[in-house]
């Protein structure tokens, strides 16, 4: 059981764990070791989910996230299998706690009139600028 909140926890047939041989550093006890991990968790699918967290889940622009909403982590950080089944899971746990978070909505505002008045000042003044460094072809 992988607990993330007090209210939401993933049982874990829920979870789907494969293990592969990892690259990068190890010697040659990374060819015969299978240590690094990919973790795949059923967004879509997932009766543990409450709705509105899977519907900001399945809404985020993730490239973790396959088109079936199944959520797919690969750990290979660590050297041995348990902790990068553990970074695997942490990092899972990360993703649905973003999930659970409401953003605020922004609240509309104008601008105040002294905000309005300095822009049109400043646009005045530049303008003033650039029309001192204009010739007066009408005089030569």
């Amino acid at each position: 059981m992988l607990t993330v909140t007090g209210t939401i926890a993933i049982p874990d047939a829920e979870l789907v764990e494969r293990f592969m041989r990892a690259d990068g550093p190890g010697g040659q006890h990374v060819n015969r070791t299978e240590s690094a991990v990919e973790l795949r968790f059923d967004v879509a699918g997932s009766p543990s989910l409450p709705d509105d967290v899977r519907q900001r889940l399945l809404a985020r622009r993730d490239r973790r996230m396959t088109d079936a909403g199944v959520l797919v982590i690969q750990a290979r950080r660590f050297r041995d299998q348990a902790r990068n089944r553990d970074d695997a899971r942490d990092r899972l746990v990360a993703i649905i706690l973003e999930g659970t978070r409401v953003e605020k909505k922004r609240l509309a505002t104008k601008p105040t009139r002294a905000s309005k008045e300095r822009r049109l000042a400043g646009k005045a003044q530049r303008g003033q600028t650039k029309r001192t460094r204009s010739r007066d072809w009408s005089r030569e």
